[in-house]
């Protein structure tokens, strides 16, 4: 009986608590070795390059092996005039077109490499998951402009963008380790994607990374955000107590082992436009608000240094310092910009009082709370204790959203003493209990951090929840207690009454998935004398609290995947006669699918014994 198949991979991901916002890097450890002891292990061991491809900043961290406790952040970028910076602007802009007869390949200008009154593509990466709704601030049509005049794709200015980081790093770490050096060890790429991301712009990463320069398909990796911000938090704080049972809001995660450290998510991730990003929106809308559309309008056209000046110090001081301890008034400087006090304008500052700046701040930060009050609530439900919430990232950096999670989270007194395990404590949900805030070192890298520890020491965390239903659809045999008539069709080869699109759920909604333990897909196909053995099967994937039985329009159809089994051999086939005496070919065989922190990897079987990898085609 042939089966079809159908899978998403949303579940690939942890929880994306929006506290774990897209970092960003640089270089500035002391080498931990070097010379020719670095030579004699050269051969042996890697360089972990991770990259934090971020929505409006991007960040690379590094690390040898052989030191795997110096982890090195990239802080100098071109056009960044020496000053250093832990992260760079995801910003791209060719210079001229592609059909210039002169010039055929544009030249490119990215990161700190512009004037402030210049264009440029900002926010690429969104594109790539056609399934996300953009944010308000984010204007496709102005995007699709730039490309179109640039003769560009977004998978290539992706690749464009990425290729730059590329170069720029491997640059840098021949001036840090030595050409000889490099040529003679290992370089391994990580990646981090969203944790919301679909299949298809997981798989269009890869394959601009791919592009980029950064390695094989096979050999590059992604993780999800929130869980690369899990891998370096919870091994920061694994001296604060730590035990088995215990639960973290980063990436919803429950602590299974502390030697070596390893956790398993523990609620479906949920995730929400909560970032900083959002934060500069609000800000743009109050300035606007403020100084009138129009004065707006011709400062952000003809005067772009004097906005760019405004926000750079929102960005850099007011999100980061701001609290509610001080609260004192703001003054953002927009040179040149004349006096008006019914604006606030003075001497080229803007005046905010601290309760504008609450009022930017506000619904943002209670959006992060609902969020992580969600997670928290999920947990309880099951009878867990949610012992910390760990603030990352770029919003994670904000002293006003520690102390309102603080004052939200922490005000309760702390759970009685129990000598029984945490996970084991059955706690009433609704009664108040206090949950600890944590801040950890080197909270803005972390995600990038957590990448290229993913790439040193694989996969910490040992299960994830499953955020939809995943399953094959097949054809079988007619049951009328079952089945409607008008569904069934008759079957030459088998010679009976069969019905196709049925669906078996291979994975339920919310279920615990691990690396460890593929899932597997089993089909039964026919072929007849010089049919091809190339064969295509959907993967399917549900949102719906209860999955159907047949296939309905409803239902996600997330990728096809191509299974070559001229790879297997003949002698594994069954030839069968029909009573006609039409002869036929017929083979049982599974697909195995792992599950990676931000991927899916097939495989093919027959009798347990590997044939061969199956591509994947996302949609």
């Amino acid at each position: 009986m042939d089966r079809k198949g159908s899978v998403n991979s949303a579940f690939g991901h942890l929880g994306n608590t929006p506290i774990a916002i897209n970092p960003s890097s640089t270089f500035g450890s002391t080498p931990a070795a070097s010379g020719p002891a670095k030579k004699a292990n050269a051969a042996h061991d890697r360089l972990i390059v991770g990259v934090d491809f971020g929505t409006t900043y991007s960040g690379v961290a590094a690390v040898y092996s052989a030191t795997p406790d110096d982890i090195d952040i990239i802080k100098t970028w071109p056009g960044g005039n020496g000053i250093t910076s832990d992260k760079v602007p995801t910003e791209l802009a060719y210079s001229q077109t592609a059909s210039d007869p002169a010039k055929p390949t544009p030249s490119i200008r990215w990161g700190f490499q512009f004037k402030p009154e210049e264009s440029r593509l900002r926010c690429i990466k969104l594109f790539l998951d056609k399934s996300q709704k953009l944010p308000s601030f984010v204007s496709p049509i102005e995007t699709a402009a730039q490309l179109r005049q640039s003769q560009k794709t977004v998978m290539e200015a992706v690749s464009d963008y990425l290729a730059q980081i590329h170069k720029h790093t491997m640059e840098t770490l021949s001036r840090r380790y030595g050409e000889t050096f490099m040529g003679m060890t290992k370089t391994q790429f990580v990646l981090t994607v969203p944790a919301v991301w679909s299949d298809a712009a997981k798989d269009a990463t890869l394959r601009a990374a791919e592009k980029a320069g950064m390695g094989s398909q096979g050999d590059l990796k992604l993780i999800s955000e929130p869980e690369a911000a899990a891998v370096y938090t919870l091994k920061a704080i694994q001296p604060n107590n730590l035990k088995i049972g215990d639960n973290f809001i980063v990436c919803d995660a429950e602590i299974t082992q502390l030697n070596p450290l390893r956790v398993e998510e523990s609620a479906v991730g949920t995730g929400g436009l909560c970032g900083s990003a959002f934060l500069n929106f609000r800000f743009e809308d109050h300035v606007k608000q403020r100084i009138g559309a129009e004065r707006y309008t011709w400062m952000r056209e003809k005067k772009a240094k004097t906005w760019n000046m405004g926000l750079k110090y929102f960005e850099e001081f007011v999100k980061r310092n701001f609290n509610e301890v001080e609260n004192n008034e703001v003054n953002i400087p927009f040179p040149g910009l004349p006096d008006d006090e019914e604006a606030g304008l003075d001497s080229g500052f803007l005046v905010m009082s601290a309760e504008q700046v609450k009022e930017i701040f506000d619904p943002v930060v209670q959006e992060v709370i609902n969020l992580v009050e969600g997670q928290v609530n999920s947990i309880r439900r099951k009878g867990g204790l949610v012992c910390g919430i760990v603030l990352v990232g770029g919003f994670g950096q904000s002293d006003y959203l520690y102390s309102r999670m603080k004052l939200h989270f922490n005000s309760a007194p702390p759970p009685p003493y129990s000598e029984r395990p945490s996970h084991a404590i059955t706690l009433d949900p609704n009664a108040p209990q206090a949950i600890e805030i944590f801040h950890p070192i080197h909270a803005w890298t972390a995600v990038v951090r957590g990448a290229v520890l993913r790439g040193l020491e694989g996969s910490m965390v040992v299960s994830r929840r499953s955020r939809w239903w995943y399953g094959t659809s097949y054809a079988t045999v007619f049951d009328e207690t079952r089945h409607p008539i008008a569904d069934r069709y008759w079957s030459p080869l088998w010679e009976r009454w069969m019905v196709s699109d049925r669906m078996q759920w291979h994975i339920a909604k919310g279920a615990q998935v691990s690396e460890a333990s593929p899932i597997s897909f089993h089909y039964t196909r026919n072929f007849r004398p010089g049919q091809s053995l190339i064969v295509e099967d959907d993967l399917i994937a549900c949102d719906l609290d209860t999955a159907p039985d047949a296939y309905r329009k409803e239902l996600i159809n997330v990728c096809t995947l191509t299974t070559d089994l001229n790879t297997v051999p003949k002698s594994l086939f069954t030839r069968l006669t029909t009573t006609k005496g039409v002869e036929f070919d017929n083979l049982d065989f599974t697909l195995d699918m792992r599950i990676e922190s931000a991927g899916l990897v097939f495989e093919l079987r027959v009798d347990g014994v590997k044939y061969g990898g199956v591509s994947a085609k996302f949609h």
